[in-house]
């Protein structure tokens, strides 16, 4: 008989901690009759450290669903290493590098890292995981490597292929 109390008490401090985050850097207001801001967090990419994110989304905390849509910014912010880039994962799909829940429905909000070989660049993409009117939602970032001491390490690499 517990049981239902406890897992409504645990699922409420999730929602009421939901809003709190170290990676928070900006919280705007759309408005006096809303309960909808839009969030700025940083992502420092976990296998490229010198890479930063900076993803805005719309967080809605009364709602049972954020909206879609977001956007994502990329850029490099401290050293990029061969050995970094050796680690990650280069198929056509890249990999996930964050996600969180958007909804109690299984919405999530993901972030996917994407090597660019032929152009030695790192792609970010942050999409919705459902539908919205027919659209899923999405914004791309790139790091491009040009001019960085990496890009001559990765052009000796492939000569020596």
């Amino acid at each position: 008989m517990r049981l239902p109390y406890t897992l409504a008490a645990s699922l409420f401090a999730a929602f009421l901690l939901s809003g709190c985050s170290d990676n928070e850097v900006g919280d705007v207001s759309l408005g006096l009759l809303t309960t909808k801001d839009i969030k700025v967090e940083k992502l420092r990419d976990p296998k490229i450290t010198g890479v930063t994110c900076h993803i805005s989304h719309v967080k809605a905390d009364l709602d049972f669903a954020d909206p879609s849509d977001m956007s994502i910014a990329c850029r490099q912010t401290g050293p990029i290493t061969a050995g970094m880039l050796k680690d990650i994962d280069r198929s056509k799909s890249g990999e996930t590098v964050f996600s969180t829940s958007k909804s109690i429905l299984f919405k999530s909000l993901k972030i996917r890292r994407i090597w660019d070989d032929e152009n030695r660049t790192l792609i970010y993409l942050s999409y919705s995981t459902k539908e919205y009117k027919g659209s899923y939602k999405h914004s791309m970032s790139t790091v491009p490597l040009w001019g960085n001491p990496v890009w001559n390490e990765l052009q000796a690499g492939t000569a020596a292929d």
